[in-house]
């Protein structure tokens, strides 16, 4: 329920909502649908592992045999490398290619509260069978001067799923990520993106912050890597935010 673009604070989000929403005492899993495995070995998981998403995906094997416990009470993790790169070619010529991981997710749905999926940054085959899967999709929106090209064709794709492959498909929200307060760039982009999204966009902005980006080197979520920085307060209130949202 995730998306889009490399380096707009994709992975972090799903990583520390994950985190959070299982530190609230949800059962949460997280799957790794991007084949450079950033969710994963943020999560301290090693990626060489016998089955990851690339097998539930291609060979059919079932999520519950690639399920990592992480180093968070109630967080498991379908975990991805590198060989999840080979999927979306192999993908072009499988029956229902677009439909194989909403099939095994859906074995999976009485078995948690919450599933956050972590898509690569484009918008191939992999990120249809994310969508597909999803009942909504969170966009991290980073605050720059490029940041809204591309959305257009993001919302275009969401549409089009929501049409073809899954009706009840919605935006969940737009998260400001990256934002820099000396900025007047920061603070226009904010304008703009509440323009595009009006109601959908969370009131909670995440800020640059050097422990945020540090954390997934040391295989940890922020707030297990340092609870009190303003990262890890951030995503503390915007978990709240999208847990309140998600109470409606």
């Amino acid at each position: 329920m995730q998306i889009k673009k490399g380096g707009v604070g994709k992975t972090t989000t799903a990583v520390n909502l994950s985190t959070i929403l299982a530190k609230k005492g949800n059962k949460v899993l997280m799957i790794d649908a991007d084949p450079q495995g950033n969710g994963t070995s943020g999560l301290g998981i090693s990626k060489d592992i016998n089955f990851s998403v690339y097998d539930v995906i291609i060979n059919d094997v079932e999520i519950e045999n690639t399920i990592q416990q992480t180093i968070v009470k109630n967080l498991d993790i379908c975990p991805s490398n590198i060989n999840l790169a080979g999927a979306e070619v192999e993908l072009v010529s499988m029956m229902s290619r677009e439909f194989r991981l909403k099939e095994k997710i859906d074995n999976q749905k009485d078995k948690y509260d919450f599933i956050i999926i972590d898509c690569p940054p484009s918008l191939g085959l992999i990120t249809l069978n994310a969508f597909t899967a999803s009942d909504s999709v969170l966009i991290p929106v980073q605050c720059e001067y490029y940041a809204l090209e591309g959305l257009g064709q993001l919302i275009n794709t969401i549409n089009l799923v929501k049409k073809h492959l899954n009706k009840t498909l919605e935006v969940e929200g737009a998260l400001l990520t990256m934002f820099d307060i000396r900025t007047n760039l920061s603070n226009q982009v904010v304008k703009e993106v509440n323009k595009y999204f009006e109601n959908k966009v969370y009131k909670t902005v995440i800020p640059r912050n050097v422990r945020l980006s540090e954390a997934p080197s040391y295989g940890m979520p922020i707030s297990v890597y340092d609870p009190r920085s303003k990262g890890a307060k951030s995503y503390e209130k915007f978990t709240k935010e999208f847990l309140k949202k998600n109470e409606k």
